[in-house]
């Protein structure tokens, strides 16, 4: 079933997420405050529920769906087209970078352009959150260590990017990630060949889906669980397709005013405002 970290009148709440014909209404666990590492996957199945407090999801903040994971580990350069369009080679192992909890923002919240950067780019891409701890996990145990997926915009300040041949510096601003607004979870859609795309103005800027990812989900889980243990409400971004702003012609970045929104098929969709960080 779906989750979402939410905070509603002051205090911060795991719910539930129950779909109804008025719209989708949060259900509070029991003493669960957040998603993160306090909630693998056999706690949070085990949680109680508190049905006399539910609330509108248009009535709450919609946190980040994991606010503080210890770990974020995005994958750069893993569809074909995306590849292409760089005119880079094809890797031969997965093309990694970090980013920081405090990176990360709202799935409703304004995407903010900083004063300091003039090529504010879109990422569409499919996010895998970690239930449970591991490390050195084979391929074919990967799917056990999985709490859910959600959606990513991984905002990319692209004259950041590449001041030097490591990307961290474009990639991991303050404020700058949408991540959310569900979890759902593994049970509940296949993601083997889910189609993910961003529009912007009514345009699809990015299109594909996710059976072309150059390295699979579990292929991601094993080579990261290789040198780092993964742990509940890690998060793994697994690549964006071909289509981004910096390598369109002309040149297509994020402006004041702008809405864009990321959508992966049977995951769900985050729509962001762009607005000039005063």
């Amino acid at each position: 079933m779906p989750y979402a970290t939410y905070e509603y009148q002051g205090r911060r709440y795991v719910g539930r997420v129950e779909r109804t014909e008025n719209g989708d209404r949060l259900v509070p666990l029991v003493g669960l405050s957040e998603l993160g590492r306090d909630t693998p996957a056999d706690v949070l199945s085990a949680a109680a529920e508190l049905p006399d407090q539910a609330v509108a999801a248009n009535d709450a903040y919609l946190c980040p769906v994991v606010p503080h994971p210890d770990k974020i580990i995005c994958i750069g350069l893993n569809y074909l087209a995306h590849v292409g369009e760089t005119g880079r080679d094809l890797p031969t192992y997965p093309v990694m970078f970090t980013k920081f909890a405090s990176s990360l923002i709202g799935p409703r919240d304004d995407i903010l352009l900083p004063a300091e950067s003039e090529q504010v780019d879109y990422e569409a891409e499919l996010a895998v959150v970690i239930g449970r701890t591991g490390r050195r996990i084979p391929r074919e145990q990967a799917a056990n260590h999985i709490l859910g997926y959600t959606v990513a915009n991984d905002v990319t300040m692209r004259d950041y990017q590449y001041k030097t041949h490591q990307w961290l510096q474009g990639k991991a601003w303050d404020h700058s990630t949408p991540l959310g607004p569900y979890l759902i979870g593994p049970g509940e859609a296949d993601v083997s060949a889910a189609g993910i795309r961003a529009v912007m103005g009514g345009k699809k800027l990015q299109e594909s889906d996710t059976s072309r990812l150059i390295f699979d989900i579990a292929t991601l889980i094993a080579t990261v669980s290789e040198f780092t243990t993964v742990l509940p409400g890690d998060v793994i971004l697994t690549g964006t397709p071909g289509g981004v702003g910096f390598r369109r012609d002309p040149q297509l970045f994020l402006r004041d005013g702008d809405e864009i929104t990321v959508e992966v098929d049977g995951i769900g969709s985050l729509t962001n405002r762009v607005r000039r960080e005063s």
